[in-house]
């Protein structure tokens, strides 16, 4: 494989998209901020995120709506790419990402000579599609503080330690993206845990979780110890 970047995916990726990428893709590279596309843009091709992370984010009405994620191994762009239309929404690099931009033409041209690879692609549009159902339904069904105890779950997961103090891991601007609401509900929900005896400040943008298991059951998991 010429390019040593891809080799890093290859436990995350099927060989044909590993290949596809090494023989058609163009690397570009996008600092925290920047816009891999937006929303209404001709679409270019498909990007394979390398390394970093992108928010697809739905902008509109004077506030924006986090529509999926993707890290190391993601694609973008592909719904585009099928429906022959532009973009539907915006990607936005969360940190310093890079990515491979499979152009369009070339990529059409490599799935109707490819149907495995057509098949994989296809399975990835499914995936993507559930993974938007599941966002929606949460949106739908579930209050802005459920959705916060459960990101905080998350979040104290991939932190060692019981006691140990965990962050947002974003703004609360772009938290409130993230779970469909607006920044000003998120400092009123954070301070309704504080008054619960859930969490507590221990710096700035740093929370103790006090009540793991409580905190659990507000978000609608099954206590697992904690």
């Amino acid at each position: 494989m010429s390019n040593p970047e891809l080799a890093a995916l290859r436990d995350r990726l099927p060989e044909a998209l590993l290949t596809l990428g090494d023989r058609i893709g163009r690397r570009v590279a996008f600092e925290p901020g920047e816009r891999l596309f937006s929303a209404g843009d001709e679409v270019v091709g498909v990007h394979l995120v390398i390394s970093g992370a992108v928010r697809i984010v739905r902008e509109g009405a004077g506030r924006a709506i986090v529509v999926h994620r993707e890290t190391a191994g993601g694609l973008l762009g592909e719904v585009a790419l099928f429906s022959q239309r532009a973009y539907p929404a915006s990607g936005l690099a969360t940190e310093r990402t890079l990515a491979l931009l499979l152009p369009a033409r070339d990529l059409l041209a490599a799935l109707r000579g490819d149907s495995e690879l057509a098949q994989l692609f296809l399975q990835r549009v499914a995936a993507r599609t559930r993974e938007v159902i599941d966002r929606l339904d949460r949106l739908a069904h579930q209050s802005v503080l459920r959705r916060l105890a459960g990101h905080l779950v998350a979040r104290r997961a991939g932190t060692p330690g019981a006691r140990a103090p965990i962050s947002l891991g974003m703004t609360q601007s772009e938290l409130a993206e993230e779970l469909g609401t607006v920044k000003e509900v998120i400092g009123r929900e954070l301070r309704t845990l504080r008054r619960l005896r859930l969490i507590e400040p221990v710096g700035r943008g740093l929370y103790r979780v006090l009540d793991p298991e409580a905190l659990r059951a507000l978000a609608g998991d099954e206590p697992n110890g904690g």
